[in-house]
């Protein structure tokens, strides 16, 4: 039997609500493991505990649990294969601190090799606010070092979020600033409402988008305009980041506050029916495509078209053309 010796949850925590967290990657302290024969196992909290039975399993706490920032729903019925990231860091309208970073990447990471989903859906619970962006208080904490390396880690997790395989979505209800717009470029598809305000306003503070966001911008709404944005760290609203193609679609916010959830939804509906293979190729060939030249891209759309060809899914959708009906694609 093996005792699990948690210092990260307190007296008052359940202990299967203590075993979700570890279990969802949400405690990034150390834990202690003892087993039976009395060796004793360090194991980083960021990671998920595999193989352990929560029969043969006891926790004692020492510690008040680690809040919950980051988290994962995967939606039911007929939206089955999309998933939504909801970041909820309340308090400090979802900055990116480090909790929560660590918390996006566990998650991020466990999508990047999830096959049955479909699509990512990015959306905030904080009412009013998509992502303010860094978290001023602790970097004001950390020395030139210790906030280059953060920003370097930052960087490496917008990376990760533009390298997952299927399509994401980042639905903007809300101010979407700094960071929390690199965030939001990081991901295929952007949805906004009218009123929500995103820009990239890192030269007001004396910096430079460091998250991807000096190179993601251009390559998105065009070099001149991306400079002016970045030079005078301007804030848009929905509508009008519409306009220079910075989000894919603006609606009116509704009176739940969750209307550019609602369109990106509507949009994840549409990608959904299509098959998964085939997106994710698409994606790929798209976006290793525009980084070379056209040869080049030729190339690579023709090594991703060879890797749809031997799939039962392109199968299903000659015979579905072939019968008149809706294809049923299976991912295989």
């Amino acid at each position: 039997m093996t005792t699990l010796l948690c210092r990260l949850a307190g007296p008052r925590c359940s202990s299967w609500r203590c075993l979700g967290a570890v279990l969802r990657g949400t405690h990034s302290r150390a834990y202690l493991l003892i087993h039976r024969d009395g060796a004793r196992t360090l194991a980083g909290g960021s990671r998920p505990l595999t193989g352990h039975s929560r029969a043969h399993s006891r926790w004692q706490h020492t510690e008040a649990a680690e809040p919950v920032e980051v988290d994962l729903k995967r939606l039911a019925g007929g939206d089955d294969g999309i998933v939504e990231v909801l970041m909820c860091r309340h308090k400090a309208r979802n900055a990116l601190g480090h909790v929560f970073v660590s918390q996006m990447r566990e998650l991020v990471s466990t999508l990047s090799n999830d096959s049955a989903v479909r699509v990512v859906v990015f959306r905030s619970l904080v009412s009013g606010v998509f992502c303010a962006g860094a978290d001023l208080k602790e970097r004001a904490l950390m020395n030139n070092t210790e906030s280059d390396l953060f920003v370097h880690g930052l960087r490496s997790l917008m990376t990760q979020i533009a390298s997952l395989p299927m399509p994401t979505i980042a639905a903007m209800d809300g101010v979407a600033l700094g960071g929390g717009l690199e965030l939001a470029l990081a991901c295929d598809l952007r949805t906004a409402e009218h009123s929500a305000q995103m820009g990239l306003i890192e030269t007001t503070r004396g910096l430079l988008p460091g998250a991807g966001g000096s190179q993601r911008l251009p390559r998105m709404v065009g070099i001149t305009l991306a400079k002016e944005l970045i030079f005078t760290g301007k804030r848009v609203g929905g509508q009008t980041a519409l306009e220079m193609g910075l989000v894919n679609r603006a609606v009116e916010q509704n009176q739940t506050g969750d209307a550019a959830y609602r369109e990106a939804l509507g949009l994840a509906r549409e990608i959904l029916p299509q098959a998964p293979i085939a997106v994710r190729m698409a994606k790929e060939a798209m976006n290793r495509g525009v980084e070379v030249d056209i040869s080049s891209a030729m190339a690579i759309e023709r090594m991703c078209y060879a890797q749809v060809i031997p799939t039962r899914d392109r199968q299903e959708g000659m015979a579905a053309f072939i019968e008149k009906r809706p294809p049923r694609y299976s991912g295989e």
